[in-house]
């Protein structure tokens, strides 16, 4: 088997592993594989290639993977129920307290509570700041 093939090879497994457990960890080992086996066509040895292979995947989790994670996380902020409820100004229905209340948005109605010892009146406006299961945690705004 040609060296080149060896690290495309282990950028594909590497490629697999990383839709297995999506950590953005082995996506950076599979570039550098992936740079590597591109690099290998020309430099036939063995051991300077594993050695561009260590250091592109040193630089990869340095400098790339914090881009990877920092996109992901931005991601993960505006889909599902983050994006929808969070940051948005809703009424209140039913006081707000740390046990008990509830809010009305998109003409739903939602179990709210509040992260202070305050009660929040109804017919107040408050920011929904965090979403947990089937209830939303608001402030005053």
């Amino acid at each position: 088997m040609v060296l080149w093939e060896i690290f495309a090879i282990a950028g594909l497994i590497f490629i697999i592993l990383e839709m297995l457990v999506p950590s953005m960890f082995f996506l950076n080992l599979a570039i550098a594989g992936f740079v590597t086996a591109i690099a290998a066509i020309w430099v036939t040895n063995w051991i300077i290639d594993i050695l561009i292979f260590v250091i592109l995947s040193i630089i990869s989790i340095i400098f790339i993977r914090p881009l990877l994670m920092k996109n992901k996380n931005e991601k993960d902020q505006q889909t599902g129920m983050e994006g929808k409820y969070i940051g948005k100004i809703v009424k209140v229905i039913e006081p707000v307290s740390r046990f008990s209340g509830a809010i009305t948005i998109y003409d739903e109605r939602w179990e709210a509570r509040c992260k202070d010892d305050e009660t929040i009146p109804a017919g107040t406006e408050v920011k929904i700041i965090k979403y947990d299961s089937l209830i939303l945690t608001v402030e005053k705004i």
